[in-house]
C-alpha cells in the first residue's frame, strides 16, 4: 500500500464546532470518529485510511479506540498506529486519541475487568500497538462488580501521573457509580474528564440520572451508538438489504425489525424529511440537542457516510416544537426484542 504523502486540508477547522468537556480545558469536536467497527483486521486498509484522513480534514480531531476493538481484538489500535506513523504523526498535537480497558483481552485472571494490574498492563499494550508515548484520554471501559472502584480509579490516576495519559474517563458506569468514581478521582487529584455511554432516541437510559450526575460532577459526555447501530437510519424501512450490518452483527438481529420499530422509525424519517435531512442526521442532532452531550461518536464504512453524518451539524438546531413532535416516537427499547 503506497500513497502520496498526506497533507491536511488548510480549511479543516473552518466549519466543525467544538464543545468543552465538562469543566475541563479540553474542547472536543461535536462529532468524533469511533473505531469500534470497520477498522479491524478484516477491513480494507485503503478504505480505513481514506476515512481517517477525511475525518481530520473535516475537523474531526478525536479518534476513539479500545483495546478490544477489531476484530480481532487489538487490530484497530494496530491499524490506527500504522496510519498515525505514516500520515498523521506531524499532526499529533492536533489530535485527541482515546482508548479503553475493561473487557476481555488475554487469557488468565489478569486480562479482563478492573484490577490495577489489568488496566495498567492493557494501557502499555495499547501504547505499543499504536506506537504512542501517551494517549489523550484513557477510560475504564466498564465497572467491575468484584474490584473496589477505588482500585480501578487509582489505576487511572496512575496512568495520568505517569504521563501515559493526559485525562481519565469512564464508560458504561451508572449514575451512582459515576458520582463515586468522580469523587475518588477528584480526591486523588485527577478529575474525571468524561463519561462515554450509549444514547439514542431508542436508548434513553442516560436520562434516568446519568446526565444529571455528569452535570453535578462537572464531567463531559460522549455518546456511542447515537444511530442505534444503523437502526436509526432508513436502511431497514423497505426490507433488510443483503450484507447489511443486521445480517451479520452479534449485536443486532433481523427479528428486531418489528412492526412497532417500523412504525416509529417511519414517523421519525418523515420528520427528518420535513427538515430536508436524513433520519441519521436527525438522530445525531437529537442526541446533541440542548448542549448536555459534548460529542457524538459515529462509525463509518465509507467517506461519503462520514461526510453525511458531519453534515448533520449544518442544519438548524431542533426547535422545541420539533423535539416535542419527535418525543412520541423516540421510545426507549424500540429495537430491543
Amino acid at each position: 500500500m503506497t500513497h502520496d504523502p498526506y497533507v491536511a486540508d488548510d480549511a479543516r477547522y473552518a466549519s466543525m464546532p467544538y464543545a468543552r468537556s465538562g469543566r475541563s480545558g479540553l474542547l472536543l469536536p461535536r462529532i468524533s470518529l469511533g473505531l469500534w467497527q470497520n477498522f479491524g483486521g478484516h477491513h480494507p486498509l485503503d478504505n480505513q485510511r481514506a476515512i481517517l484522513l477525511a475525518a481530520f480534514d473535516m475537523g474531526i480531531t478525536h479518534y476513539d479506540l479500545a483495546n478490544n476493538y477489531g476484530p480481532p481484538p487489538g487490530s484497530a489500535e494496530a491499524n490506527f498506529g500504522g496510519f498515525l506513523a505514516r500520515d498523521l504523526k506531524p499532526y499529533r498535537d492536533e489530535l485527541i486519541i482515546s482508548t479503553k480497558a475493561g473487557y476481555h483481552m488475554w487469557p488468565g485472571p489478569y486480562g479482563d475487568w478492573g484490577s490495577r494490574k489489568y488496566i495498567l498492563g492493557s494501557l502499555d499494550q495499547s501504547l505499543r500497538r499504536m506506537g504512542l508515548d501517551y494517549v489523550d484520554v484513557f477510560y475504564h471501559h466498564r465497572p467491575d462488580p468484584d474490584t473496589p472502584i477505588e482500585e480501578s480509579m487509582m489505576a487511572l490516576d496512575q496512568a495520568v501521573r505517569s504521563g501515559k495519559a493526559l485525562y481519565a474517563g469512564i464508560s458504561n458506569y451508572g449514575p451512582a457509580e459515576t458520582e463515586e468514581a468522580a469523587r475518588i478521582l477528584r480526591e486523588l487529584g485527577t478529575p474525571l474528564l468524561i463519561h462515554q455511554f450509549r444514547y439514542s432516541m431508542y436508548e434513553r437510559t442516560p436520562e434516568d440520572g446519568l446526565l444529571d450526575a455528569l452535570d453535578a460532577v462537572g464531567a463531559g459526555s460522549i455518546v456511542f451508538s447515537p444511530l442505534a447501530q444503523g437502526m436509526l437510519t432508513d436502511r431497514y424501512l423497505h426490507g433488510i438489504p443483503d450484507g447489511s450490518r443486521i445480517t451479520h452483527s452479534q449485536f443486532l438481529h433481523e427479528n428486531q425489525v418489528t412492526e412497532t420499530y417500523l412504525e416509529r422509525t417511519r414517523a421519525l424519517d418523515a420528520i427528518a424529511k420535513e427538515r430536508g435531512q436524513t433520519l441519521a442526521q436527525l438522530a445525531l442532532q437529537w442526541v446533541l440537542r440542548g448542549g448536555r452531550v459534548t460529542s457524538a461518536l459515529v462509525g463509518a464504512s465509507s467517506v461519503s457516510q462520514l461526510r453525511a453524518n458531519v453534515e448533520a451539524l449544518s442544519f438548524p438546531d431542533l426547535t422545541d416544537e420539533e423535539v416535542a413532535a419527535i418525543e412520541p416516537h423516540a421510545v426507549h427499547g424500540t429495537y430491543y426484542v
